[in-house]
């Protein structure tokens, strides 16, 4: 961890844009440490004999639709909760090591929260969409799901950025 803190004071020293550019380059990592969570749990929850027996009960609601072809209301926890945990996952790491950020967790965490849950929202409607989609070139079940995901962790990629970097201020000098 000493050379990654000699990389952020050298980074600091150059001036504000190189520490932007090598926060981004932290950020690219731990997004894909949450991305491995995601994958990780997105593949093995539904071996749960409870929540795979949930793949053949369609789940509409609102705007999201889980017919038993997008998976039914199985899919629709395990894609869920395994963006929901990467999401916890990426907001602690890149506030400790990203952001190098003190900022009040009791403040932070509640926006950011409102600011998954939106995205989760979105992400909850366009990847069973995106699913079928290519469920319809004969990808198979396996490949339609993960390439769905894939689509929507890189839209929640470029959006959680500019959001982190306002909300995770870094620590004060004399903090540290």
């Amino acid at each position: 961890m000493a050379k990654l803190k000699d990389i952020d004071n050298m980074a600091e020293k150059k001036g504000s844009f190189l520490v932007t550019v090598w926060q981004f380059v932290k950020f690219i990592v731990v997004s894909l440490l949450a991305m491995i969570v995601q994958f990780v749990l997105l593949n093995t929850l539904d071996l749960i004999p409870a929540i795979n027996a949930l793949y053949d009960q369609p789940f509409s609601w609102w705007v999201f639709v889980y017919d038993v072809a997008a998976g039914g209301l199985g899919y629709f926890i395990v894609s869920n909760t395994a963006n929901i945990i990467a999401q916890i996952v990426a907001f602690f790491v890149n506030k400790e090591k990203t952001f190098n950020s003190d900022t009040n967790v009791a403040i932070t965490l509640p926006v950011y929260i409102a600011f998954t849950i939106g995205l989760i929202l979105f992400s909850a409607w366009l990847n069973p969409t995106l699913k079928n989609v290519f469920l319809g070139f004969d990808l198979g079940e396996a490949a339609a799901k993960n390439i769905a995901t894939m689509i929507c962790s890189s839209v929640q990629f470029f959006l959680y950025f500019p959001v982190d970097k306002l909300l995770m201020k870094p620590r004060k000098k004399n903090a540290e």
